[in-house]
């Protein structure tokens, strides 16, 4: 499957107050590498592992992969994953015909609030939120990946 995705930065916290669900998500990477993550993520009560491709030029589009596993699976190969693990808050946000995932990260990368969009190409247009700041798709250095080694607090 191919995935289209922005990512911003965001520059208040009135997000919060829109959300119409927030769940607490624990991550790791068996693979980092940015031509190809693998990912072990607790989301809830529920486990997933995630392949991701390399992102195309623009960083909107790349390959993903995703299959639920049992949440007691997910936290065996947590254990087997690289140093520098993900803990952060999504919330997700109605903004007229889209959801916005805004990540609010805590440990290491604490601090740190990016919003996502999914979108079905890379030219769709979408109402953007007064919370909504600066784009950063295409900085590498916002990728969960990237964070889980460089910690936001080390920048």
């Amino acid at each position: 499957m191919i995935e289209i995705e922005r990512k911003f930065l965001v520059k208040s916290n009135e997000f919060k107050s829109q959300a119409f669900i927030q769940n607490r998500i624990a991550q790791g990477y068996l693979n980092s590498n940015p031509e190809r993550t693998v990912r072990v993520r607790i989301k809830g009560e529920k486990g997933f592992l995630t392949i991701k491709g390399k992102g195309n030029e623009s960083g909107m589009t790349r390959f993903e992969w995703e299959k639920e596993i049992p949440v007691e699976e997910a936290l065996l190969l947590l254990d087997l994953c690289e140093a520098g693990k993900i803990d952060k808050i999504r919330f997700e946000i109605k903004v007229g015909n889209h959801s916005f995932e805004v990540d609010e990260f805590f440990g290491e990368n604490e601090g740190l609030i990016i919003a996502e969009i999914e979108l079905s190409s890379e030219n769709e247009s979408f109402e953007k939120p007064n919370w909504l700041g600066e784009e950063v798709t295409n900085d590498e250095r916002y990728y969960n990946a990237y964070l889980s080694q460089n910690p936001f607090k080390n920048w």
